[in-house]
């Protein structure tokens, strides 16, 4: 799992990108996932704010993680944490030391911006938006910044807002390639099949934008989980979202062993809109069902 150590030497190669070439810019993310014979030991269990931490303020947030012994946190906007686009730099420079004094990793922002609309001003205000939430991670501590592809419109060809998205993308890939930070398509909407984001994907090529898995039923659609996830394993960001990971629904333990199966070292992250009555309890339990899976994947 990681610890401050590895996350802080990962922010440091992102440091130096800030004066590297946008061509290797994005190295911070080969840090971050850096070869190792163990991946286990640097799969990570955190917690995205949706919804489970949606009412808790930030020193509350971060108390909650500690004591469930989830290391890393999403702050998805509008929630109560308060990390917004409006802060201050005194206020970013607070929420940054906010987090290094404490055993939680700020993993990125989680940004509810979009490229679909066929409304070419929107897309220009969701690419400037994007801009100032790759400031405010980048500021704040954070790695990267999750965005969404996001939905098909009537009297729109598929391939049209395919190519819309992608182009998107790379703006603000190569934007957020200045600041270390990560762009993080979320598999999310009604652009959640994977062949969907492999074509997104495809037109998205710059090295700084990457998948975060979502763990949808769509998944196992189609050629099924296997071939779903080999779409796009290669462009695998640092954040993995799961629902409770003892969801019948979902193979964990096969999904698990398909990230081991890629030496994937990135944060897998609780992101469940189901809410339970007794959300420490719940995510005490997903960290100790987190760490049977690690281990059994790695076995296997």
């Amino acid at each position: 799992m990681f610890n401050r150590r590895q996350f802080l030497a990962s922010q440091a190669v992102a440091a130096s990108a800030l004066t590297a070439p946008l061509a290797v810019s994005h190295a911070w993310a080969d840090s971050f996932k850096s070869t190792s014979a163990n991946s286990a030991a640097k799969m990570g269990i955190g917690l995205v704010t949706y919804m489970w931490g949606h009412d808790w303020d930030l020193p509350t947030l971060i108390k909650n993680c500690e004591e469930t012994n989830l290391g890393g946190v999403e702050l998805r906007t509008t929630h109560k944490h308060a990390v917004e686009r409006n802060l201050s730099a005194k206020q970013r420079q607070d929420v940054k030391k906010r987090f290094a004094d404490s055993n939680v990793v700020l993993v990125g922002i989680g940004s509810n911006e979009r490229y679909d609309n066929p409304d070419q001003d929107v897309v220009k205000k969701a690419i400037e938006a994007t801009k100032e939430f790759i400031r405010l991670s980048h500021d704040t501590g954070g790695s990267g910044v999750k965005v969404k592809p996001d939905t098909f419109h009537a009297n729109v060809p598929r391939e049209k807002t395919i190519e819309q998205i992608g182009k998107s993308l790379n703006i603000v890939g190569e934007y957020a390639a200045n600041y270390g930070q990560e762009i993080r398509l979320e598999v999310h909407g009604k652009c959640n099949e994977l062949p969907t984001i492999k074509a997104i994907m495809d037109v998205a090529s710059n090295k700084n934008v990457a998948v975060c898995w979502n763990s949808n039923a769509q998944d196992l659609a189609g050629a099924g989980l296997e071939k779903n996830f080999e779409m796009v394993a290669k462009r695998f960001a640092a954040t993995v979202h799961v629902r409770t990971l003892d969801d019948p629904a979902y193979p964990y333990d096969k999904f698990f062993g398909l990230l081991q199966s890629i030496n994937y070292q990135g944060w897998i992250l609780l992101e469940d809109g189901r809410i339970p009555k007794d959300r420490i309890a719940k995510m005490k339990e997903n960290s100790v069902l987190f760490d049977k899976l690690v281990k059994s994947s790695t076995a296997s």
